[in-house]
């Protein structure tokens, strides 16, 4: 786990600016998320159902409860968790991806709390431990320094509260897979998204949250299956997973 204390790299904002008035198309650059998404929505909901003991049957099962969608991007997940009933504050670096954020959600009618910040600054703001459920979704891959994001990230969780990442597995899978099958043959992403290096392996991101004062309870892989274009859950940690843990 690096240490630099930043909790941004800013070539990293910048690459995904360029690319943020396509955040909602789901053929354009961020294709790859919309595939994505009904499989991890599917994990979070399920974790935290249980985790809360809500009711699975319900339209809106978590309403009364916060959430912060670290690096929202342009609101993918985002939106889904507010229709499931949680109050929503999401939060980007990048401000191109937050203006269209806000814009869609407007447009679909839902309330949101979009703000261009870092998890520190939030911390600052909103003062620790005030949110039930913090998500980070793909991004500790793009972070010079994972353990001063998740130590902020585990701050503003409630004692019980939840964390729930995604991210890519460092091995030699994932290069096959996700840069040079993602970016270099099918061209799901532009070439340069990803660092291998940056990718944490399930024991790093473990340990990192333990560091944070979280203790992981849960780790799931998910898969691209070809033939049908999408994405579903698996066992093997070789390339995507996703990872679950409660704060002390």
């Amino acid at each position: 786990m690096r240490a630099s204390g930043d909790t941004v790299d800013p070539a990293e904002v910048a690459r995904f600016a360029s690319q943020a008035a396509s955040w909602w198309d789901p053929a354009g650059s961020f294709r790859p998320l919309h595939r994505l998404n009904p499989a991890r929505l599917e994990f979070i909901r399920d974790e935290l159902i249980d985790h809360f003991a809500r009711d699975s049957h319900s339209l809106a099962p978590f309403a009364g409860l916060a959430l912060a969608d670290i690096g929202c991007g342009g609101g993918l997940i985002a939106e889904p968790m507010a229709r499931l009933g949680f109050t929503v504050t999401a939060i980007d670096a990048d401000r191109e991806a937050i203006a269209v954020a806000r814009a869609h959600s407007k447009a679909v009618g839902l309330k949101i709390d979009y703000r261009a910040a870092t998890v520190g600054s939030l911390a600052r703001r909103r003062g620790r431990a005030c949110f039930d459920v913090v998500l980070a979704l793909e991004i500790v891959e793009h972070l010079p320094d994972p353990q001063s994001f998740l130590t902020a990230s585990g701050s503003l969780l409630k004692p019980g509260g939840a964390f729930i990442g995604a991210t890519i597995n460092r091995t030699p899978q994932s290069y096959a897979l996700a840069i040079a099958g993602a970016e270099y043959v099918m061209r799901w992403l532009p070439r340069g998204t990803h660092d291998w290096n940056r990718f944490l392996r399930p024991s790093e991101f473990v340990l990192g949250l333990r560091r944070a004062g979280l203790a992981a309870t849960r780790l799931k892989g998910l898969r691209y299956r070809v033939t049908r274009g999408d994405w579903t859950p698996t066992d093997d940690l070789s390339v995507n997973y996703m990872v679950t843990a409660v704060k002390k």
